[in-house]
């Protein structure tokens, strides 16, 4: 175990079996937060030592490490009285989805993907130590006694949250269905709430069970994506098992202390985190699923997937097939590798030259497919002839490369689909080779197909 001793004000541990990895996270660490107080460790067992005798703000973990791994050092840290609130970061390079459930369990608050490199986790240990250096949140406050609701909003403001407070449990419902609950709008204006605290006993006609009951079954939150405390009166156990049953995570009870207050909205405040970080990489694994690794365009299961609905949402649209010409030869000629570079840039390209709404795929070997929004035949010709031209003048591996364009819309069709679509615009694509290549085809009207 090494100690760096500055003034103390983040206190950091890191833990890795490999004692370079130590020392450079911790140098670079300690050049970016010069007054924080790092201890590195190469074992658990070892940190756990450590972990005993003082409190941390904040522990990295790899998760492979000699004896206990990082998760089950995340589950003793849990247990500890002094750390089990401090914030826990997984480095790992393969953190799949039963992992990351496990892992979040077991009480971890975020994973590290290990393979973007030292320097960009001590950004994201930096990013995580701000977040949790005190309580951040956004706390939904409901409570018609104004006298007690202005002390206790003060208490808790003086801890760091945000406080919105609202006197009726119609009202509340009222925010939170028109709140986002989207981990990555934080910050934005009408970002939502973290954590819904509320007085059981409300005047009006919705009680704080009702409100309680609403935000379980009419909003459909889970008790990780919006926990709520509720206050009660002491001494009623009848009264707490309802709270538990309508949905409640936790309970207060009055006169309201401040010490287990703050420590009901910080154990919260975690679980909605870690709910934030579950969803994040869950989106994140599905884009990664349905992304080409090569080229960086969607791969042909996104295309399965999402075109239904794409289609659904836009009309009025157009579906472009664009083929490599003469590709087999460059391959043949140039290599695999040289023909695996071109795909990648020429994959690039068209995400670089379609608008964010349109669907740019991958659609097989050197065939890619574009779903185009709000735009008919006449549009998507002059889209296409520009993205042909343009092509011609990128000369990848300072090679000529051109492209064949079939195009189809879905204006004057009754019954768009996917497979339709697909198939008329392979048939101008293949009009467009038999031509001579290096052009555009259009499929109108039953199948009538054109020069562009």
């Amino acid at each position: 175990m090494t100690r760096v001793r500055t003034p103390k004000t983040a206190r950091i541990m890191i833990i890795d079996r490999s004692e370079v990895a130590r020392s450079i996270i911790s140098h670079i660490l300690q050049k970016e937060m010069q007054d924080a107080y790092i201890v590195t460790c190469g074992s658990a067992e070892e940190a756990l030592e450590y972990l005993h005798r003082e409190k941390f703000d904040l522990i990295t973990t790899s998760l492979l490490l000699p004896g206990l791994d990082g998760l089950d050092l995340c589950h003793e840290i849990r247990k500890s009285e002094k750390q089990h609130l401090t914030p826990v970061i997984v480095v790992s390079s393969d953190a799949d989805t039963r992992l990351l459930r496990e892992g979040f369990s077991a009480g971890v608050t975020d994973y590290f993907n290990k393979s973007l490199g030292y320097k960009k986790l001590v950004e994201f240990i930096k990013d995580v130590s701000q977040r949790h250096s005190g309580l951040v949140g956004r706390v939904l406050y409901v409570e018609d006694s104004l006298g007690t609701a202005q002390a206790t909003q003060t208490l808790m403001e003086k801890h760091g949250l945000y406080i919105t407070h609202v006197t009726s449990a119609e009202k509340a419902l009222e925010l939170l269905k028109t709140a986002t609950t989207d981990p990555d709008s934080a910050g934005e204006e009408g970002e939502g709430y973290d954590v819904v605290f509320s007085d059981f006993f409300l005047e009006g006609q919705m009680t704080g069970g009702d409100l309680l009951y609403a935000i379980r079954t009419q909003l459909h939150y889970s008790r990780q994506e919006m926990p709520v405390l509720i206050i009660t009166i002491d001494d009623n156990r009848q009264c707490q098992a309802e709270i538990f049953h309508a949905g409640a995570n936790d309970f207060v009870t009055k006169p309201i202390t401040e010490e287990v207050l703050i420590a009901r909205l910080k154990t919260l405040l975690l679980i909605k985190h870690q709910h934030n970080v579950l969803r994040r990489y869950s989106r994140d694994m599905y884009h990664l699923a349905t992304t080409d690794s090569l080229t960086g365009v969607r791969n042909k299961r996104f295309l399965l997937d999402e075109a239904t609905g794409f289609i659904g949402q836009h009309p009025n649209m157009c579906l472009m097939m664009i083929d490599i010409d003469h590709f087999e030869i460059i391959n043949d000629v140039q290599g695999h590798i040289v023909g695996d570079h071109i795909l990648h840039v020429i994959g690039r390209f068209l995400n670089e030259f379609f608008d964010d709404d349109a669907m740019v795929v991958r659609f097989a070997g050197k065939k890619f497919t574009v779903l185009i929004a709000d735009a008919d035949l006449e549009k998507g010709k002059s889209l296409a002839e520009t993205l042909r031209i343009n092509m011609m003048g990128l000369k990848p591996e300072g090679l000529d490369v051109t492209v064949s364009i079939g195009l189809t819309a879905s204006e004057g069709v009754k019954d768009v689909t996917l497979p339709t679509l697909i198939s008329d615009a392979d048939n101008a694509l293949h009009s467009a080779q038999i031509q001579g290549y290096n052009r555009t085809c259009l499929c109108v009207t039953n199948k009538n197909i054109t020069p562009a």
